[in-house]
């Protein structure tokens, strides 16, 4: 890789006292770090959306409705059933990310499937019935209105809608916190309801980035879908969640696990160098930020005597 940089001088290195990066300088650090290894997440959590996506192409090539319905129908259904605990491997692995804790993806993607199969298979289903109903309302409730002439019935289309605005805001903590914590689903759903109205800033750019990629997905997928089959295996999902647990991890740490800590007189260890509470005798000085940097060797012309 020396074609465009010399390996002939070096600067003075990174100090591990250094002030640590937050915010966005954070986020595009870990971002482009792991940007390889959310595109190999990426890829392994879109295995597990692939029934969807098949069901969608017979949706548009197969004729025969009753032999189209009968494949759909189980289609959803693997669908349904894997893609919360598909969505429990990705948060684990990001999870990791935005702590910046050493992870395995691939190990760690199907250990946060297998550890949380139960509760995620249950707010995955929720999720997919909240997306079928918010679909069938903004499809049915329109035309109903039309059709009698009535404007009531885009009152149960702003109620359905509603609640699944909720649902989304509350999937951005559920998923967080079932791979973080012991929490029973009581407690997951109440929490990640008062965390869906407790951090509005946080919400709103997870949101605002969640449906643009989400638009990105459905618009190439409808326009272009074989294009759409060379980039959404790899790009869209992980990244869009990455932003997502970025913002959000942050609202757990401050309203659940740190609380719990701090009840039981300890510092959440997430917040803290692995390397704060070792108690060694320091026998190295770390020279990070210290050294003086390496002159470039000047060039002599002429045989090298050794």
């Amino acid at each position: 890789m020396g074609l465009f940089s010399s390996y002939e001088s070096s600067g003075p290195g990174i100090s591990k006292y250094a002030p640590k990066k937050t915010g966005v300088a954070l986020f595009w650090d870990i971002f482009f770090s792991k940007f390889w290894k959310l595109t190999g997440l990426n890829l392994l959590f879109f295995i597990f959306c692939l029934p969807l996506y098949i069901a969608l192409f017979i949706f548009f090539l197969v004729k025969d409705v009753r032999v189209m319905f009968a494949i759909e129908c189980v289609l959803f259904l693997l669908f349904a059933v894997f893609i919360g605990p598909a969505m429990a491997g990705m948060t684990k692995v990001i999870r990791s990310f935005v702590i910046q804790k050493h992870t395995f993806v691939i190990r760690d993607f199907f250990r946060g499937f297998r550890e949380n199969f139960k509760k995620s298979v249950v707010v995955g289903i929720l999720d997919v019935v909240a997306a079928m109903s918010a679909f069938s309302a903004y499809n049915i409730y329109p035309d109903w209105a039309n059709h009698y002439e009535s404007k009531l019935f885009y009152i149960p289309l702003i109620i359905t809608m509603s609640v699944a605005f909720v649902i989304l805001l509350m999937n951005y903590y559920i998923f967080l916190m079932m791979t973080a914590t012991d929490l029973s689903m009581k407690n997951l759903f109440k929490n990640s309801f008062a965390l869906a109205f407790a951090a509005l800033k946080q919400n709103f750019i997870a949101t605002f980035f969640y449906v643009f990629f989400v638009g990105f997905i459905v618009v190439i997928f409808l326009l272009m879908p074989f294009i759409a089959l060379t980039i959404i295996p790899f790009f869209p999902m992980a990244v869009s969640w990455f932003v997502v647990c970025f913002n959000c991890y942050p609202v757990i740490q401050k309203y659940v696990i740190n609380p719990f800590y701090e009840s039981k007189g300890e510092i959440n260890p997430e917040l803290t160098d692995e390397t704060d509470d070792i108690d060694v005798e320091t026998l190295f000085e770390d020279m990070g930020g210290k050294e003086k940097p390496i002159e470039k060797r000047k060039k002599t012309k002429g045989k090298r005597i050794s």
